[in-house]
């Protein structure tokens, strides 16, 4: 049986295919579109996944959407009537693309999917969400707690799931949102909403709380059961393409701060404020949800799950003996949730429990690949000069590279799933060194200098480096660093750093470069980010890869078995 699940029109555009409940195929359409966080209808995204999987529309059983988009539809033109006049301009803007478009959702699927006659059914937003966070956690019983701007009305759930059955039985209601509040800030402070709010939990290391007193007196109410209530008072997003408003401003006493201007003292204290106000809240809602719901495991899911500090504090601080965080939890996420969704609980399809390292391969190395047949015929269409090496060879050679300084694009087997890059999509380097990062943020990244670099490190020797008890596969959590003189340059200013652990059964190959690097310096962490500029998706094509080495300062490419020194 082959469900497809879409997500779109909102942000992080994707598409996911299942097989008997199995992701065999999962790309974000900004990979191929080359539009950062594109909301485009992902076309090019399913066409992939089908290709990918040797079938066609006419195979398809079902088709999952990621939310209601009447509901959605019905929010809008309910808030826009609320705050008349005001949002005028704003109303202008939004609702012709729904009525063009958006609302018709499903005709737009049946148009793609020629021949397609099978079935389609529209989960609720959050649904969604607890779909994908369930149904790729290890927990055959588990609470669920999703937090993101908004679904369709819904900005918060929390509930329970058990098999195939998931009931989201409390939620908050827009507008009235946790990841609205973090995305307000995001905005203030210079960076794009719904792609930035990482960057505001980065520079918050740089600050201090001054104002939380003040944020927690006039910005928002939060109650023990960690329930918000914001005063709209301050924020202008139910009404305005921006999200703050000119008492937000006088409150701070500062401006919001252009995007391209250099971050002052006040900009890291109130980011740092912001992320402590966040903390806060998410961890009542973390304690109210067990102690309704009396589980000990937790699925956190939406698009503030991708915030690595508040999970930290989760893990460690939360009443929950097991905590599971989806490797891509916010909307691009959703398209493999509503699929799971569809599969298990409407079609009532018996769940197939996976070891925890043949789960984590089936839910992230899900995406595009290139042999090293079409490797070689693409390095010798365009006469790039490269060297073919045996895997051993390859593994040695590379490390030696990164010891001795260089910083290598590493482009290997299936595209990662979610917005990390986890080893096969990766710019590699020396972690030992401290200048390292500025090198990979103003000559690799062109990006800006306070971010800080993830480092991935083998999973048996994760206690030995960082205060953190449980695997980290996705990148989703960030903990103290034990030893930060032998890595600082994966060492954030706050001395803590957003890892990724790596063991032999998950990804063999990205495993075995990462153990020749501790054979030559006794250190068993790389640098890992990303293989993108700023402003650009992760790379796809072997062009794209390419194309890396020749506008950045990247010393080296290897793709496959294939390595490339810089011209």
């Amino acid at each position: 049986m082959y469900t497809l699940g879409i997500s779109c029109y909102y942000h992080d555009s994707s598409a996911a295919l299942l097989k008997d409940g199995k992701v065999i195929a999962a790309v974000e359409e900004e990979r191929f579109s080359r539009t950062k966080f594109d909301d485009s209808f992902p076309k090019q995204a399913i066409d992939w996944c089908l290709k990918e999987s040797g079938i066609s529309s006419k195979n398809l059983d079902s088709v999952a959407f990621y939310d209601k988009p009447i509901l959605k539809f019905e929010r809008l033109l309910d808030n826009y009537i609320a705050v008349a006049p005001k949002g005028l301009y704003s109303f202008l803007s939004v609702i012709p693309k729904w009525i063009h478009k958006r609302v018709w959702v499903k005709d737009e699927i049946l148009k793609h999917l020629k021949g397609f006659n099978g079935t389609t059914i529209f989960p609720e937003h959050h649904v969604s969400h607890a779909a994908h966070t369930f149904f790729t956690s290890p927990f055959n019983e588990s609470a669920i707690l999703t937090v993101d701007g908004v679904g369709e009305w819904t900005t918060t759930a929390f509930g329970s799931a058990h098999d195939t059955t998931i009931e989201l039985t409390n939620d908050i209601r827009w507008p009235h949102s946790v990841g609205l509040f973090y995305s307000a800030f995001t905005y203030f402070l210079g960076f794009k909403v719904n792609e930035g709010e990482y960057k505001l939990m980065g520079l918050s290391a740089y600050g201090k709380p001054k104002y939380y007193d003040l944020i927690m007196k006039n910005l928002v109410d939060v109650k023990d059961d960690g329930s918000v209530h914001l005063n709209m008072k301050y924020f202008s997003f139910t009404y305005d393409k921006v999200m703050t408003n000119q008492n937000f401003s006088d409150l701070f006493g500062i401006t919001p701060r252009k995007e391209d201007s250099n971050a002052e003292q006040i900009h890291y204290d109130i980011a740092a404020s912001a992320q402590l106000v966040l903390e806060e809240i998410l961890l009542r809602m973390v304690k109210h949800v067990h102690k309704k719901t009396g589980m000990k495991n937790l699925c956190l899911g939406g698009g503030v799950a991708l915030n690595g500090v508040v999970n930290y504090r989760i893990l460690k601080e939360g009443p929950f003996e097991n905590l599971h965080i989806p490797p891509s939890p916010g909307d691009a996420g959703s398209a493999v949730g509503c699929a799971q969704y569809l599969y298990y609980c409407h079609k009532k399809n018996k769940r197939k429990m996976e070891h925890n390292a043949e789960m984590i391969q089936n839910n992230v190395y899900v995406g595009p690949s290139h042999s090293n047949d079409e490797i070689k015929s693409f390095l010798d269409m365009n006469k790039i000069h490269h060297k073919y090496l045996e895997t051993d060879s390859l593994l040695e050679t590379t490390a030696q590279l990164i010891a001795e300084g260089n910083v290598v694009g590493w482009y290997q087997g299936k595209m990662e799933w979610g917005p990390r890059a986890l080893g096969n999509r990766s710019i590699l380097a020396d972690p030992r060194n401290a200048e390292m990062k500025y090198t990979l943020n103003e000559k690799i990244k062109h990006r800006e200098s306070f971010r800080p670099f993830a480092p991935c490190i083998l999973e048996e020797h994760l206690s030995e480096y960082f205060d953190i008890d449980i695997p980290s596969p996705y990148m989703l959590f960030v903990a103290p660093v034990k030893k930060p003189e032998k890595i600082p340059a994966v060492t954030h200013v706050d001395g803590t750093s957003r890892l990724q652990t790596v063991s032999k059964d998950t990804n063999p190959l990205y495993y075995d470069l990462i153990k020749e690097f501790y054979k030559i310096t006794d250190v068993p962490v790389l640098i890992n980010t990303s293989m993108n500029v700023r402003g650009e998706p992760i790379v796809n094509t072997l062009e794209q890869a390419y194309n890396m080495i020749i506008k950045t300062d990247m010393d080296y490419l290897v793709m496959g078995n294939y390595t490339i020194k810089k011209p």
